[in-house]
């Protein structure tokens, strides 16, 4: 079960955002709260808020849909950071000319999800197969018989 929160229309570069999530991409709840807190972004405020109201949605899912979820496994699945929508503005430059530059947004998302066994982690779905899918088969590795004959060939020409 994954459990989201999304933050949208934030006033910081997604470059700068990407940056604190790779942090806590892939960690235990409580690892990345660890981590957002002595990190020295000013977005990592703002993601740590954001994380607190994923782990929020979980809680309240798992009370809403009788789901049972153990709120201490669960881990950072995904973390993105999306462009938004970018503000035009103008700074003045010398000799009566103007500067244009632009100031961006983004949009981050937050995915939770529940930790397993080391099983499920392991089995095809990580690899990129599905568990269904049977193995590819191998090919028998073919005899270059025509190359080497031809060097013995040049061989028995000099």
């Amino acid at each position: 079960m994954e459990f989201r929160a999304e933050m949208r229309y934030l006033r910081v570069s997604p470059q700068k955002a990407r940056l604190v999530l790779e942090l806590i991409k892939g960690r235990k709840v409580e690892e990345a709260r660890n981590t957002l807190l002595f990190t020295k972004k000013r977005v990592a405020a703002h993601v740590g808020k954001l994380l607190q109201s994923a782990l929020d949605n979980a809680n309240f899912l798992s009370a809403e849909k009788n789901l049972d979820v153990d709120l201490d496994n669960l881990y950072v699945k995904n973390a993105i950071a999306n462009e938004g929508p970018r503000m035009k503005r103008i700074r003045p430059a010398p000799q009566g000319r103007a500067f244009r530059y632009q100031r961006r947004i983004s949009h981050i998302t937050l995915v939770l999800a529940e930790r397993g066994n080391g099983a499920a982690h392991v089995s095809g779905q990580a690899r990129g197969t599905s568990a269904g899918a049977a193995p590819a088969k191998r090919r028998a590795p073919v005899a270059k018989k025509s190359a080497q004959a031809g060097k013995k060939k040049k061989v028995a020409a000099k």
